[in-house]
């Protein structure tokens, strides 16, 4: 970006904040809404672990943790912006509400009549519009818990409050960010307009927007640009909670918002694992505990089997096992902030447990850990000559917030998925190092009618004569000693590996008893090394094991054969059938 182009974003951002505060001190001089005219059922669901452990005083948002007693929240110094956003959306009084027993409720209570008293006359970092949409929606879930114990005056304070953000989300919601900000600005914007007297005219204006915004930002098969499955989940949850709030106050949802829900939950079951995790790619977890069954349910779909990709996902599932892979081209663009270099990456989970996994993102953690989580070495695939099949490349700011880029990625990646009898198959390659180095990446994946064996086939291919040519020269640059390659498989952290087999082997096993054997091709170097896993709402990462697999490309063809089997079986435990409940600290 040039100078002259970052002056004028910059002051565009400055004109932006400018008009939100004005905005947000008119709201807050206007005349107020006195009371609820309904209240939509509560639909969002927190985390008990958690709310103990803010009742404890061990604050944990964006990866910083504040030991803090008793401590109002408003009153410590936010680490970053990311902190403040954590906490002016509010997305505790989920996790306290979880926890439901009076010392959960007044600390619950004092927090946000906290920030009532700090920042209900319109200032402060928590007026921006999705930030004020995430608010109201939370208020007017949990306002029978809030309210309970509360006096007149509190009350009239607390609804006083409600009317001046949706005053200032009225005026404000065209400036929020497209995709997932918008969605929650808008829908926050209907809960409100339909729940608090006074406030109805904000809700056909509100439904207008958010169908053009469904129309915009869902596309025929059900993804969104960013194609991070995570944010897919939160937008299927904002449209499912907006949906069911209009029904009960006896009106409709438009045709483009229900559109929008028939074609997201497909995808969404399609990027499920088979513990009930979502896939974990393009900057996403694996969705609060919860959450996606939750959606899916609110969608009231049924189910049907994906034909083809789901948003770029290619699924193969038989018996307890499901492989879930990236099978498309990184988003590029302004929406590339959080894209991953993962093409052909894959991951795999039998039964309730995560067997390959990717490392995840590492924006909790710092901007080291941010930026190794999105190259290609973190992911379950093949990487060349130590380069990611798509680089970090242009710095921007983007809605305050200092971003790379990618550039330089896949630009084709075709995929063949098709049903065999011996079970489902992918086919599928990428052009990623083709400009650089003359050669496709090409993965076969192939997992059995019973799920137990998946056999995959990596190769490294120049597919004309000018790839030959570039291929050539990068070897002898290399004095031809080959180029370097590494295949990675990354295991979950509470999966115990060990070299087997006099080193021709690697032996997997898990909580659930079953035992998996990774068997690589001879003559193909086999290492187990460290790794890491990213995980939203924990202090620091989480050491884990990897399997490599490693050489070197000398041919215009260069093939990789390896398995992973299921060499024992258990029955059924109940650890197996109950997801552990995580410690959020460690």
């Amino acid at each position: 970006m040039g100078r002259g182009m970052m002056e004028d974003w910059s002051w565009s951002l400055a004109v932006t904040r400018w008009r939100n505060r004005l905005a947000a001190r008119a709201a807050a001089r206007a005349r107020p809404a006195t009371a609820f005219r309904s209240q939509p059922e509560p639909r969002a669901t927190g985390s008990a672990a958690r709310g103990r452990q803010l009742c404890a005083g061990n604050l944990l948002f964006a990866g910083h943790l504040v030991e803090a007693p008793g401590a109002m929240i408003w009153d410590l110094p936010a680490p970053d912006w990311a902190w403040q956003a954590q906490i002016h959306d509010f997305g505790w009084l989920d996790d306290l509400a979880a926890v439901g027993d009076a010392p959960a409720r007044a600390l619950a209570q004092e927090w946000l009549w906290g920030w009532i008293a700090r920042y209900g006359r319109g200032q402060g970092p928590g007026w921006v519009p999705d930030l004020a949409g995430q608010r109201l929606i939370r208020w007017t879930h949990h306002a029978l818990f809030l309210l309970r114990g509360r006096d007149a005056a509190a009350a009239t304070g607390f609804f006083r409050a409600l009317g001046s953000q949706t005053l200032f989300l009225g005026r404000r919601w065209q400036v929020a960010p497209p995709g997932l900000p918008r969605f929650a600005a808008l829908t926050g914007l209907i809960y409100a307009g339909l729940s608090l007297e006074g406030m109805e005219a904000q809700v056909d204006p509100a439904c207008r927007a958010l169908e053009a915004e469904c129309e915009a930002r869902v596309d025929a098969q059900g993804g969104i640009p960013s194609r991070n499955p995570e944010e897919l989940l939160e937008v299927l949850s904002l449209l499912t909670w907006a949906a069911a709030a209009l029904r009960e106050a006896d009106r409709s949802p438009g045709p483009a918002h229900l559109a929008a829900i028939s074609r997201i939950a497909p995808t969404l079951r399609a990027l499920r694992h088979a513990d009930g995790g979502l896939a974990r790619f393009q900057g996403g977890g694996r969705g609060a505990e919860g959450r996606l069954e939750q959606a899916l349910v609110g969608a009231g779909l049924r189910w049907r089997p994906p034909e083809g990709l789901a948003m770029g996902y290619a699924r193969l599932s038989a018996g307890r096992t499901s492989v879930i892979v990236d099978a498309a081209p990184p988003v590029l663009g302004r929406a590339s902030g959080d894209a991953h270099a993962s093409t052909l990456a894959f991951e795999l989970t039998t039964g309730r447990r995560p067997l390959i996994v990717s490392c995840g993102t590492g924006e909790m953690f710092g901007e080291d850990w941010r930026r190794a989580g999105r190259a290609t070495p973190s992911h379950s695939t093949l990487a060349l000559a130590g380069r990611s099949s798509a680089r970090l490349a242009e710095r921007r700011r983007l809605a305050g917030v200092e971003v790379e880029l990618l550039a330089e990625a896949p630009k084709r990646v075709p995929v063949e998925l098709r049903a065999t009898a011996e079970g489902p198959r992918l086919e599928a390659g990428h052009d990623g190092w083709r400009a650089s180095h003359g050669l496709t990446h090409a993965r076969v994946l192939q997992l059995s009618p019973d799920g137990r064996e998946l056999s995959g086939e990596d190769m490294l291919l120049t597919l004309d004569e000018a790839d030959r040519r570039q291929f050539s020269r990068k070897l002898d640059a290399g004095r031809l000693a080959g180029l370097p390659w590494e295949i990675r498989f990354h295991l979950h952290p509470e999966v115990e590996a060990e070299i087997d087999l006099g080193g021709a082997a690697v032996s997997l096993g898990l909580r659930s008893g079953e035992i998996w054997v990774f068997r690589p091709e001879p003559g193909v170097d086999l290492t187990l090394e460290p790794s890491v896993y990213l995980e939203k709402g924990r202090l620091r990462p989480r050491a884990a094991k990897q399997v490599v697999l490693s050489g070197r490309a000398m041919e215009y063809a260069t093939r990789i054969r390896w398995s992973l089997a299921k060499a024992q079986d258990t029955a059924l435990a109940v650890r197996d059938l109950v997801r552990d409940e995580l410690d959020m600290m460690l």
